[in-house]
């Protein structure tokens, strides 16, 4: 709930600004071709999401849904150029809703599991979330993780980023702290020499705290870990949908729109 409230707080005024010169996501299989599907069995697309999913899909302060995976579905449908609904539901409802087909399409962050692939399909991964290092901003530049041997790294306890870090570099003084803000502070105060964690969370911490602190190193993509990314589920067997969907997300990467939302949503970027 803290950390519900606390990105709520920084995502009610969005930043105007886009930084340059960042890595952007490119999910996109380059040998992909732009041709559209068949759209006769597709007279529109019923998304699916939830509203409690910050920055991806929630209510602002007026009650308006909003949300990177909002303004993804609504692109989507305007370059497949067919009507577009959204409709929420609770986060566990949501997946049974598309299984018993009331809608089309789910734009939530379902998990691409195992046991959720054998109920769905997924489009292409559109984002991913990889774990990032984070230190004060004077030792980013040149940052090589193998010199934190015998140094302390906050991170969150119980998350896949610890694991990561007493797997790959178990020379480190891990330190363990209930959530990613405490470990984040903890660099920026100096209890720690730098944090690993979910990147995107990240962005966000760094956005109010540039003075001090940056990302460090290369961004680590470990679907074992962190999960394989986002991507968007139809009901199985769905292929007109699911195409559509793959064809669109192809459209919007080459168009540029694609990086656009991402620099819009997440102007520290966090690749």
């Amino acid at each position: 709930m803290r950390w519900r409230i606390w990105i709520l707080a920084v995502l009610t005024g969005l930043w105007a600004g886009c930084a340059l010169g960042q890595t952007l996501p490119n999910h996109v299989d380059p040998s992909a071709r732009e041709i559209l599907p068949d759209l006769a069995p597709l007279p529109a697309i019923r998304f699916l999401t939830t509203a409690d999913f910050p920055p991806f899909n929630y209510r602002d302060e007026n009650g308006a849904l909003v949300g990177f995976n909002i303004d993804l579905a609504r692109r989507i449908c305007a370059e497949v150029d067919v009507p577009c609904t959204i409709q929420t539901w609770p986060w566990e409802q949501a997946a049974d809703a598309l299984a018993d087909k009331q809608g089309d399409a789910l734009i939530a962050g379902l998990a691409l599991t195992a046991e959720n692939g054998e109920r769905f399909d997924f489009s292409t991964i559109y984002l991913a979330l990889p774990g990032r290092f984070v230190t004060l901003a004077d030792t980013a530049r040149g940052f090589d993780p193998s010199a934190l041997d015998g140094r302390t790294v906050s991170v969150r306890e119980g998350s896949a980023h610890e694991d990561f870090l007493r797997r790959y570099l178990p020379e480190i003084d891990v330190a363990a702290t209930q959530d990613e803000i405490a470990a984040l502070e903890a660099v920026k105060t100096g209890e720690a020499d730098a944090y690993f964690g979910d990147a995107m969370r990240a962005s966000f911490w760094l956005n109010d705290n540039l003075a001090c602190c940056s990302f460090a190193g290369e961004a680590y993509f470990r679907p074992d870990l962190f999960g394989q990314g986002l991507a968007i589920a139809v009901p199985a067997g769905h292929d007109s949908v699911r195409h559509a969907i793959d064809w669109a997300l192809t459209r919007l990467k080459r168009s540029g729109s694609l990086d656009e939302l991402y620099l819009r949503w997440f102007p520290i970027g966090f690749y």
